[in-house]
């Protein structure tokens, strides 16, 4: 019997460092956009935290929201960090899709941005308005007409990536651009002429992300999924604790100066560990359920229909239960 065991006990040890270590044998793809909100990402990987919580992981980055949404459902991505209307569309098409973390919420970081001789959304009326259809700028823009007793019959819609829509208008191509920071201050650097028409910051709560998962994947890999929130919980932490370096991380990731990248990140807040509890303890459900009805109510061909709100999220990794 002593035989026995001292025969296996190389392979036993072997399948325990195996099964203690399969965690961070796979690495972990993280589809992300050019967003500041999304910056602790790029925080963690610069300084090792991956590996620090027991995981490996790429950080890829997409130009376009659809892409991104696309990759998560086709399995060449673990993991996207994705703006909330954007998992409620998905989720209403029938595709497993799950939000387990709060990622950030933008106010004065998403905006439509006008000539100076436009002074309010009735201006847009019949202009040239370019967004990303389906991203935080869809949801904006839609909501800035519906309080305005408009709808998008009284614009010409041009889909465009937000990091084009910017530099579009500039260039003449669109009267009306929606976009999102660092883009917002690189247009308005360009050329005076141009302003802030509307903002975010007008609904609170309106724009925000979730890192995204599919039900499966969350289900497969719980320990995964912990790792990655205690991950952007340092992250956050050491952004607010080392705002300059931090920041410089994420200036470098967005090719933002620094000096616009303070400006733009004061209209975003990115939230912790801790802050997730709060929110997810039902404050964000019911800005969940705001962001549904203005989608139903904008855009109800697409919508289809009020999702279960409880079926968009896996709280357990940030609540613990």
């Amino acid at each position: 019997m002593k035989r026995f065991n001292r025969l296996f006990l190389p392979v036993i040890l072997l399948l325990i460092l195996s099964a203690t270590n399969a965690m961070s044998s796979t690495v972990i793809k993280i589809g992300v956009q050019p967003w500041l909100g999304y910056g602790p990402w790029w925080i963690a990987e610069k300084l090792d935290l991956f590996k620090k919580h027991g995981v490996e992981a790429e950080i890829i980055n997409f130009t376009w929201d659809a892409d991104m949404v696309a990759g998560l459902a086709s399995g060449k991505l673990d993991v996207i960090a994705a703006a909330t209307n954007a998992l409620i569309a998905t989720h209403n098409k029938n595709v497993d899709l799950k939000g387990f973390l709060v990622l950030d919420a933008s106010y004065q970081a998403d905006a439509v941005i006008s000539p100076n001789s436009i002074t309010s959304i009735a201006g847009i009326k019949g202009k040239k308005v370019a967004f990303e259809a389906g991203a935080t700028s869809d949801l904006l823009i839609n909501y800035a007409l519906k309080v305005n007793n408009m709808n998008l019959s009284d614009i010409e819609p041009i889909n465009m990536a937000a990091a084009d829509a910017g530099l579009a208008l500039i260039a003449g191509r669109v009267d009306i651009a929606v976009t999102y920071e660092p883009y917002i201050s690189t247009a308005l650097k360009q050329d005076s002429n141009y302003h802030i028409l509307y903002t975010a910051a007008e609904k609170p709560g309106l724009i925000s992300d979730v890192a995204v998962s599919t039900g499966e994947y969350i289900r497969q890999h719980p320990d995964v999924i912990k790792a990655l929130t205690a991950v952007w919980d340092e992250a956050v932490n050491y952004l607010v604790k080392h705002p300059d370096e931090g920041g410089k991380i994420i200036a470098d990731a967005v090719h933002s100066p620094m000096d616009e990248f303070k400006v733009a990140m004061q209209g975003v807040q990115v939230y912790n560990l801790a802050e997730n509890q709060k929110l997810l303890g039902g404050e964000f459900q019911q800005a969940m359920k705001e962001i549904s009805l203005i989608m139903l109510d904008t855009n109800p061909k697409d919508m289809g229909s009020m999702p279960n709100i409880d079926n968009l999220l896996a709280t357990e990794p940030v609540l613990g239960k």
